[in-house]
């Protein structure tokens, strides 16, 4: 070819190359690949604390504090005279509402690669659960909403949540919280804390618990441990062998 063809071939070339990221970057806001923005500052905010550590709620200890330790309540967060203790917070997450703003920015920084899927146990062994699958809900949610907020200037209830509407019980249930998912992930996800807020919400503001969970529930409460053995029989062991 001569050169004024190859020229006319690169210039072509050269501009619908542009005309195709200039194109990219006004979808990238509404498609998937927005995880492209929030990978490295969902990194940067990465939980830093040790796997597994669960974060206790406050208010949680203050009560249990209160029911068997009054004065160590008392102590750990005094009241100003005259003050009555406040309610307690809602325990977990039943909505987006509910999550925070670190748990929505991971919704929105999946890449939907599915290591976390590949490597969960549960899903592994054909349970329901996904954890994909869990942020993509989260996300399709979010949207959701916020489409409900540009429509109306405000949200109007819709009588939906996350809990129910997108995310079953029996895929919450089903998380051993062995945080394979959030070692696999390769921007820093943490679809176990949302399972998490979510799975407690079930437990603590509607008592749905699997059988087996209230048995060791009242285990614990009563014997100081997830078996049915009392206390003093935990040794007994010891002078049979």
């Amino acid at each position: 070819m001569n050169s004024s063809t190859l020229i006319a071939i690169e210039r072509t070339a050269w501009w619908l190359h542009i005309i195709g990221i200039l194109a990219f970057m006004n979808y990238l806001p509404y498609s998937k690949h927005l995880h492209i923005i929030l990978a490295f500052p969902n990194a940067y905010y990465a939980n830093l604390e040790p796997m597994g550590e669960m974060e206790n709620m406050a208010d949680i200890q203050r009560e249990v504090l209160m029911a068997m330790e009054p004065e160590s309540a008392a102590a750990a967060a005094p009241l100003p005279e005259g003050q009555e203790p406040a309610a307690p917070a809602p325990f977990g997450a039943k909505d987006i509402f509910d999550l925070n703003w670190k748990n929505l920015m991971d919704a929105y920084s999946c890449t939907e690669c599915g290591r976390c899927t590949a490597a969960c146990p549960a899903s592994s062994t054909g349970k329901a659960l996904s954890p994909r699958l869990i942020m993509m809900k989260t996300r399709d949610r979010v949207e959701e909403v916020g489409k409900n907020i540009q429509k109306n200037k405000a949200f109007e209830p819709d009588g939906k949540s996350l809990l129910y509407d997108y995310i079953t019980v029996e895929e919450l249930n089903a998380c051993t919280t062995c945080n394979a998912c959030v070692q696999e992930c390769p921007v820093s996800i943490s679809p176990l804390d949302i399972i998490l807020q979510m799975r407690r919400f079930l437990v603590m503001e509607e008592s749905k618990a699997p059988a087996e969970w209230n048995s060791m529930f009242q285990n614990i409460e009563n014997n100081f441990a997830p078996w049915q053995f009392s206390p003093d029989d935990r040794d007994k062991w010891m002078a049979e062998a």
